[in-house]
């Protein structure tokens, strides 16, 4: 999954892989203390649109480009700020759907995500190995 940043007059938006799996300890504490979430809570609040979550994940990884950069200093317009699955992660979605749906709403949901297979951004490191983006 990518968090994808695309702040107004940008010619191209910054992607940040998002894998909970491997934020540091160190950020994992800091997004804690600013969310007052724990970090599985964080992680499942991120995907569901927590607009504090995806503010202080966005600082955490600005912060690694940026160690100056404050969160105060993080603030967006709500469209400039978007979670992505990668193409493995929808394919794997896709494999979910396909065994478990049934009837039209499988149908529908096929072709929607084979739309999103095929305009996602496609990580070759991410070959064979996609797991969603929720810390257990």
């Amino acid at each position: 999954m990518y968090l994808v940043y695309s702040p107004e007059g940008s010619d191209e938006p910054k992607r940040f892989k998002y894998n909970p799996r491997k934020i540091m300890s160190v950020e994992r504490e800091n997004i804690e203390r600013l969310t007052s979430r724990n970090w599985s809570a964080f992680t499942k609040d991120v995907i569901q649109g927590n607009s504090l979550c995806r503010r202080v994940l966005l600082f955490t990884y600005l912060k690694r480009e940026h160690p100056t950069v404050k969160l105060d200093d993080v603030d967006f317009a709500w469209d400039e700020l978007k979670l992505e699955y990668s193409k493995a992660e929808l394919i794997q979605l896709r494999e979910g759907v396909s065994e478990n749906a049934t009837g039209d709403e499988r149908a529908a949901t096929l072709a929607q995500l084979d739309l999103e297979i095929a305009e996602a951004f496609d990580d070759p490191e991410d070959e064979g190995k996609a797991s969603l983006p929720v810390a257990d």
